[in-house]
């Protein structure tokens, strides 16, 4: 009766996602209705609002059957593990913590596989195996000898070997960082990565083919996004443009923002008696899709946090660790901001700047940028302006 169910809810899921505009394709419509997600999806978090934030209650195959396989074949991304070692069947009801893996929207999913332009006889090289779904619907489409997929975490890994072959599916599977590529099947006509990085590693340059298309969220610690494709050139370096649309993934383990409790205290009392002006861009920016991009940009090795102290306004905190500097941006009551800094590197001057830069041409939105990438250093840039970032930066 579940397989009956599941196929109906597949085809449902197929015809939902061919109205978005997601699907296009025969091949990738025929992959969605074969493979069956929810056999990826034994288990899964559902988010929902309580008065200390947002908790995950746990969803199993063995508590609500009916209500889960629903779930599984909705159009929506399923945290499956929390603060990297939490998962479902470990709790019994709603539990506070960070996703640290999902299985993401089949829109997306299917978009991006659309966007890779695969042809009969390719080798796709997938960073980040997660589930296995998307990993199982390139096997559709290519046969199992043309997909590679490595996995950071071992128990994501490990579930998604055992569902790829529950589904008869059996890729090649590697486990380790994904930044290092997988050198032994190399080299590749894709990549394609369902994490976002801060920078394009050599490694992926070079064990890809001239020619070949890498499609790679590029992100940062400001939480700014852009979905890039870039094709590699003869001299192994690789050019592209960014994507329209506001697309966003859970950034590789590897390069996530580094974490000291008392350097970021030291730098948040410091701002407090840091002298304050007015600020040109307020702390609102995060409102804005493109304008976070630019501001992560001009200050790659910032992070970002809001606080409210002793019952005041919420202050908007940029602070870099590395170079020990930082920016507090508050609200005002006429409506505009002030901002104080500390620090060798005044960061929300180079954001300001960046931003005027952009505005000055019009605001463009992120599919107007262009990326270009040698391995060591990887520069954005906009017409006449470009920020670049060496690619040893953690």
């Amino acid at each position: 009766m579940t397989d009956d169910r599941a196929a109906v809810l597949r085809h449902r899921l197929a015809d939902e996602l061919q109205r978005s505009g997601a699907l296009r394709s025969p091949h990738w419509r025929q992959a969605v209705e074969r493979i069956p997600r929810h056999e990826f999806l034994p288990e899964f978090f559902e988010s929902i609002e309580t008065p200390h934030g947002t908790h995950w209650e746990p969803v199993t195959r063995a508590g609500l059957p009916d209500r889960w396989l629903d779930l599984a074949y909705q159009n929506k991304t399923w945290v499956t593990q929390l603060d990297k070692t939490i998962t479902p069947h470990q709790v019994t009801g709603p539990t506070p913590g960070d996703p640290t893996s999902s299985s993401t929207l089949p829109s997306l999913v299917v978009e991006m596989l659309e966007e890779l332009d695969l042809a009969d006889g390719m080798k796709v090289l997938e960073i980040g195996t997660g589930t296995g779904y998307s990993t199982a619907l390139m096997c559709e489409r290519l046969g199992d000898e043309q997909v590679t997929s490595i996995e950071y975490d071992p128990g994501v890994a490990a579930n998604a070997r055992t569902a790829l072959a529950r589904v008869g599916h059996t890729p090649h599977l590697a486990m380790g960082d994904g930044l290092s590529g997988v050198p032994a099947q190399a080299p590749y006509d894709r990549i394609i990565a369902t994490c976002s990085v801060r920078h394009i590693p050599a490694s992926w340059l070079a064990q890809a083919r001239p020619g070949a298309q890498i499609l790679v969220t590029i992100a940062g610690w400001l939480h700014g996004f852009g979905l890039a494709r870039l094709e590699v050139t003869d001299d192994g370096t690789a050019e592209g443009r960014f994507l329209p649309g506001t697309i966003s993934f859970m950034i590789a383990r590897s390069q996530a923002p580094p974490t000291d409790a008392a350097r970021q205290a030291e730098l948040l009392a410091a701002l407090a008696d840091a002298p304050a002006r007015a600020a040109q861009v307020g702390g609102d920016l995060h409102r804005d899709w493109t304008g976070v991009f630019v501001a992560q940009l001009a200050a790659p090795g910032a992070q970002w946090q809001a606080r409210r102290v002793d019952g005041g306004p919420w202050v908007d905190y940029y602070y870099d660790l590395a170079t020990g500097s930082g920016a507090a941006l508050t609200p005002e009551t006429d409506g505009g901001w002030s901002v104080q800094q500390t620090g060798p590197v005044h960061i929300w001057d180079d954001i300001e700047d960046a931003i005027a830069a952009w505005k000055a041409a019009g605001s463009p939105a992120i599919d107007q940028f262009h990326i270009h990438t040698n391995g060591r250093t990887q520069t954005v840039s906009l017409d006449t302006t470009a920020w670049t970032l060496t690619t040893d930066a953690p």
